[in-house]
């Protein structure tokens, strides 16, 4: 029986290795190479999903939404948004039964519906998923400590998503970010199975 502490302290999470997304990271530009990346991606039962938008420093300035990242547990594609828009084979992605993970999603779909309207299907926000099981955890970073021990690196979240080339670090924060979800998933629906989990409530 693996037992799982339902919070974890920020402190604590300082003090872990960092963890990082070491598979294939493949940025798209344009539509071409959309309908490419999402035939690929068809083939897999789960995907992990994340978007990131440009963050603004000037009261009542706002972005769209500038990236979506969408993963496999060993390919990222990094959809750049703000250069393609949402190609309809994008809309076919985000309508399908296909199962999408992701953390907060609810933030993630009214975002990319400002770039265009679809009828989300097939995904699953993780924040629900972890509270029905006694995990009161809600942030990315603090659901992967608690099952990994390690920590996800948040230093890249308010850099400029919409700079002409991403940087490696950018990449690597924006793949992790989609990776960990499917990672997270895959392993408690694993551990429920094999009913081999208990959540210790612990106070923070």
């Amino acid at each position: 029986m693996i037992e799982i502490a339902s919070n974890i302290a920020k402190a604590d999470i300082a003090e872990m290795p960092t963890d990082l997304f070491s598979g294939r990271i493949i940025v798209i530009h344009t539509a071409a190479d959309v309908e490419k990346a999402v035939s690929y991606l068809k083939n897999f039962p789960i995907l992990g999903i994340d978007t990131e938008t440009r963050p603004s420093f000037a009261r009542g300035k706002t972005y769209e939404v500038s990236l979506m990242q969408v993963s496999t547990e060993d390919t990222c594609f990094l959809f750049r948004l703000n250069y393609i828009g949402m190609p309809s084979a994008l809309i076919e992605l985000l309508q399908s039964n296909q199962l999408k993970v992701g953390l907060s999603l609810k933030d993630d779909v009214h975002s990319l519906h400002r770039k265009h309207s679809f009828e989300p299907n097939g995904f699953l926000d993780l924040q629900g998923y972890v509270k029905e099981m006694g995990i009161e955890a809600q942030s990315l970073q603090k659901i992967y400590a608690l099952l990994f021990k390690k920590k996800i690196s948040k230093s890249q979240r308010l850099t400029n998503w919409e700079a002409d080339v991403l940087t490696d670090r950018q990449k690597g924060y924006a793949a992790t970010d989609a990776w960990a979800c499917i990672r997270i998933y895959k392993y408690l629906e694993e551990l429920k199975l094999k009913h081999q989990v208990r959540i210790v409530k612990v106070e923070i």
